[in-house]
């Protein structure tokens, strides 16, 4: 079977590494003491106001690269969010937006391969595009599995829902717009150690949940494998996903193969997506005896767009709430961190 692409595309070099610390008196804070009413999101007009023309593709890279560039730059996203990324085929207004960009920001690791295509075929002179996913791990680190099997020759490119990977990602897009935009460095590096502060205990925070769930609790089967370089990092195992390679049902057999495995290793609950909606996942939870949650995410932040919550964070946070407490665990280790966006206002 051939690979989806053969096509390697790694733009720019390692990104900064800043020191970091606790903002606000030794308490994680976002950039406001009080929850703000709104976000400025990433459904900006690109124009010729004097900042940087950002363009993203799914809504975490987006909310990443908001929390960066704040107020300097105009950003859009181009993949709806709760969009099957990995199928989504850009319509012909977004060359148009992807030819006003600066620096257009992809995922990569052939994950978004019609909108990449598109934007290079409208790149305009001067302009680049950074593939995060592939700057942050090497070939050796990919992984493959039943949704990414590695004949097809894709990794899992779900890199984000590891917060050290996004952390990565926020470094690599510091070092992007400081070099293209030089007066406002200071600015994003700033919010990069704000935002970096915010990940650092987001993280820790979701480390001592997963550690609370009972040890024989600690393994997930979900719809859609977007978990494959979080679970290793938490203390995790994925012992399955349901959705084939090519993004169909799981054939009757798979199913039948499903529930016994969940069977045997006496999952509690199983996981499906706000994208991948499907009856299949709930029959096999049905069957084994299973509670089945069905709003696991990992390209589709909380809330309305624009709304305070809706954002990278909120959307672990919001994972949290559903995974651990689904499989025995508490999230106390999360209370006190908040969603919203960290970057400096003007």
């Amino acid at each position: 079977m051939t690979s989806r692409s053969s096509r390697r595309h790694l733009m720019i070099g390692s990104g900064v590494a800043l020191g970091l610390g606790l903002l606000g008196g030794g308490r994680v804070l976002a950039a406001q003491d009080d929850a703000p009413s709104a976000s400025l999101g990433w459904a900006d007009d690109l124009s010729d106001n004097g900042k940087l023309n950002v363009v993203t593709t799914v809504a975490p890279i987006s909310s990443i690269v908001r929390n960066i560039g704040g107020t300097k730059i105009n950003l859009r996203g181009v993949v709806p969010d709760g969009t099957n990324s990995h199928t989504f085929e850009p319509a012909p207004s977004d060359a148009k937006v992807l030819a006003s960009a600066d620096v257009i920001f992809v995922n990569g690791l052939n994950l978004e391969l019609p909108t990449l295509e598109l934007a290079e075929a409208n790149l305009k002179d001067g302009a680049e595009i950074v593939a995060l996913g592939d700057l942050t791990i090497t070939p050796e680190e990919w992984k493959f599995d039943f949704s990414f099997p590695e004949e097809d020759g894709d990794p899992n490119p779900h890199l984000w829902t590891n917060v050290p990977f996004a952390k990565r990602y926020a470094e690599i897009v510091t070092e992007t717009l400081s070099a293209r935009d030089p007066e406002n460095a200071a600015y994003y590096e700033a919010n990069l150690a704000a935002f970096s502060a915010v990940l650092d205990a987001l993280d820790a925070g979701i480390v001592a949940a997963i550690q609370s769930i009972p040890e024989a609790n600690r393994k997930l089967l979900t719809y859609h494998d977007s978990w494959a370089y979080f679970a290793p990092h938490v203390g995790m195992t994925v012992i399955g996903a349901a959705q084939p390679s090519d993004f169909s049902e799981p054939s009757p057999k798979d199913v039948a193969t499903l529930i016994e495995q969940i069977k045997a290793a006496q999952v509690p609950a199983v996981f499906g997506s706000e994208v991948f909606a499907s009856d299949v996942l709930e029959q096999i939870a049905k069957e084994s005896g299973a509670v089945y949650i069905d709003q696991l995410r990992d390209d589709d932040p909380p809330g309305e767009p624009n709304a305070p919550e809706h954002t990278y964070i909120g959307m672990m946070l919001k994972n949290m709430d559903l995974m651990v407490n689904a499989l025995g665990g508490s999230t106390e280790a999360l209370a006190g961190i908040e969603p919203w966006d960290t970057y400096a206002q003007d």
